[in-house]
């Protein structure tokens, strides 16, 4: 199962491992990106794509009768297409609606919470899923200039909020606060915790999950998740001798990736985006 179908390159990538045999089966709430993946892997009968969101797991494979699956992929946060597309809100990037909602049918949208959310709330997303030290004074900036029209303008802001000796060297300064709308516009990181669950518990002994994030908050919570399936306790200090008892469920996982997995430098020069993934992979422990 691809739970992030995207553009469909992970999904054709598994789907010519295959060559054939088993089946891939696409998730995306994406219009859009249904409809490239489609068209894009039309050729493999073994293919099925179906719109929702991988919070729905459990709720999506019983509608196609798939019972366990023998491995899951995530490829969290927003797409290149979604990125590179203005009208969909999700880049500073040149003038776009503030939108930023993967499932465009979805009432609320980055706009709503920019200009109706108090600034003792801008400031908490801002500084809870963006974390961006600046978060006061850009969410003070915000409430100042309401209405804020679009991408450009709310940019702007972000940019003057923060005082230019404090402007990240490689990155935009507006990327941090995008980045915390887009996550509460789309619940991203408690939809992420459902679909590691239901992930996890469809899938067979011996069968993998693969979880590529992008920022820490994410990483932090795949490796959270990881880490209490294994038997392990994510909260325990640094420095405690391996093998002490497991208190709680017995492991149900394996984690194969001691630590996550990085891009290397030339996958860095062929897509810049890709600089801060990470790879974090568990296999499933035959029942006890």
């Amino acid at each position: 199962m691809d739970a992030n179908l995207g553009g469909g390159g992970h999904a054709q990538a598994l789907l010519e491992l295959l060559a054939g045999t088993g089946q891939v089966i696409g998730i995306d709430l994406d219009d859009a990106a249904m409809a490239a993946a489609t068209e894009r892997l039309r050729r493999f009968s073994n293919f099925r794509a179906i719109q929702g969101n991988f919070a729905d797991l459990d709720a999506l494979l019983d509608s196609l009768q798939v019972e366990h699956i023998d491995g899951i992929h995530f490829d969290l946060g927003v797409s290149s297409p979604q990125l590179d597309t203005a009208e969909r809100g999700f880049s500073f990037k040149g003038g776009g609606p503030l939108d930023m909602r993967f499932d465009t049918t979805q009432p609320t949208t980055a706009a709503d919470i920019v200009n109706a959310a108090s600034e003792a709330e801008l400031t908490r997303i801002i500084r809870e899923y963006g974390e961006e030290r600046w978060a006061g004074p850009i969410a003070r900036r915000i409430v100042r200039e309401r209405p804020v029209l679009d991408t450009a303008a709310l940019a702007d802001i972000v940019s003057r909020a923060i005082p230019r000796a404090h402007h990240p060297p490689k990155t935009h300064p507006a990327t941090r606060t995008f980045q915390a709308l887009r996550i509460a516009v789309n619940d991203e990181l408690g939809c992420l915790e459902r679909g590691l669950e239901a992930g996890l518990r469809r899938l067979r002994p011996s069968g993998r999950l693969a979880c590529i994030s992008w920022h820490s908050l994410e990483d932090r919570i795949v490796k959270q998740a990881l880490l209490r399936h294994a038997g392990r306790d994510p909260e325990a200090p640094r420095g405690l001798p391996r093998g002490l008892p497991v208190l709680g469920p017995a492991p149900d996982v394996k984690i194969l990736t001691r630590q996550p997995v990085t891009p290397t430098d030339a996958e860095i020069a062929d897509n810049p985006r890709a600089r801060s993934a990470r790879l974090r992979v568990a296999e499933k422990l035959p029942a006890a």
